[in-house]
């Protein structure tokens, strides 16, 4: 071309527009089959997906998080819940569900917790599993609209299953995820997502169900009584409450029996200063963990242990007694019916 001459035309193509940066999520994951769509419907657009998963003694198995999202290769942040979910069933702003569940209250303390991780990790937003009328207390639209205020995350928070019946959020406006990508799922047919399971290769999921302890009639039975008598300082008795048959002696003493081997494993574990542990010795039965025992009751967990044990054929069981602080000793206990402790059964 000749530089000079001003009639000639540039037909070279002009340089392609740079494609939207897409935006990078942290999605809140317990292991569950909507969570881990979601991550999968924000994957499909281009968008970076990492999980957060919390642990306290009440919910979230991490092994099983952890597998569930290894199989679809999602990093996994995991971070300890305990404080956060022990405030709230001390005094839940939202109140309670049907039992010891502060759902709205838990939720929106989840959101701002993963939202400050957010922040400090270069996130661009947050995300959820949540599917609009799925459940009644949370995921109404007002509990929606309540959780999203009180976490404190402003229209950072993107829920793909149903983000199509929600108000547009900000990574939406910026273009950092397709809102026309993302889904309508509404109530508590769970056809839709099993049929997107298939779709990204979802082959390990869990039976949809609360996964909170708090959830739980009997559980929160046993959690009452503990909070009654030993408080939600000592996080240890929280993880133990289902870990055997539990009894409130009658001078106060709770003891733990556990129902196989790994309750009893569990409940040698637990044991700490001022706990006594246990067994039989000459016939198979419980392990059992008496927590800080009164002297009133020294007679009465014996006589609990023999009970429990396998005494076919006996008249005394030699029950072995650990204290922390001192050399176990083994006590003949006569043989005694369970009937004893019916009435301190929690």
């Amino acid at each position: 071309m000749d530089p000079m001459n001003d009639n000639e035309v540039n037909t070279a193509a002009p340089p392609a527009a740079a494609a939207p940066r897409k935006g990078r999520a942290l999605c809140m994951c317990s292991g569950g089959l909507d969570s881990m769509l979601a991550m999968c419907v924000l994957r499909e657009q281009g968008v970076a997906a990492e999980a957060i998963a919390f642990t306290s003694p009440f919910f979230a198995n991490p092994a099983g998080v952890t597998a569930s999202l290894a199989e679809l290769g999602f990093p996994l942040h995991l971070v300890d819940f305990t404080d956060d979910i022990l405030a709230l069933v001390r005094d839940p702003p939202s109140g309670f569900g049907s039992c010891l569940n502060p759902c709205i209250d838990c939720h929106a303390r989840m959101i701002a917790r993963a939202w400050e991780f957010a922040q400090a990790n270069g996130f661009d937003f947050v995300a959820t599993g949540e599917v609009l009328g799925q459940r009644p207390m949370s995921q109404m639209r007002p509990g929606l609209n309540r959780v999203r205020k009180l976490a404190g995350i402003g229209d950072f928070l993107v829920r793909p299953l149903c983000a199509k019946l929600l108000d547009e959020t900000e990574p939406e406006r910026r273009g950092l995820v397709d809102r026309e990508r993302l889904l309508a799922l509404n109530g508590r047919n769970r056809k839709p997502q099993m049929e997107l399971a298939k779709k990204y290769g979802i082959r390990k999921y869990p039976t949809p169900a609360g996964g909170c302890k708090l959830t739980e009639p009997s559980y929160c039975r046993r959690l009452k009584d503990v909070i009654a008598h030993e408080g939600l300082d000592d996080a240890r008795l929280l993880g133990i409450l289902d870990h055997g048959r539990l009894f409130r002696l009658p001078g106060g003493t709770l003891a733990v029996l556990g129902r196989n081997r790994a309750d009893n494993e569990a409940l040698r574990t637990a044991m700490r200063g001022g706990d006594v542990q246990l067994r039989s010795v000459n016939v198979p039965g419980p392990t059992a963990l008496a927590v800080r025992p009164a002297a009133a009751d020294e007679a009465a967990l014996r006589r609990l242990v023999a009970a429990y044990s396998d005494h076919k054929g006996v008249d005394t069981v030699v029950v072995r007694e650990l204290h922390a602080a001192s050399k176990p000793v083994e006590i003949p206990v006569p043989v005694c019916g369970r009937e004893e402790f019916q009435s301190c059964l929690l």
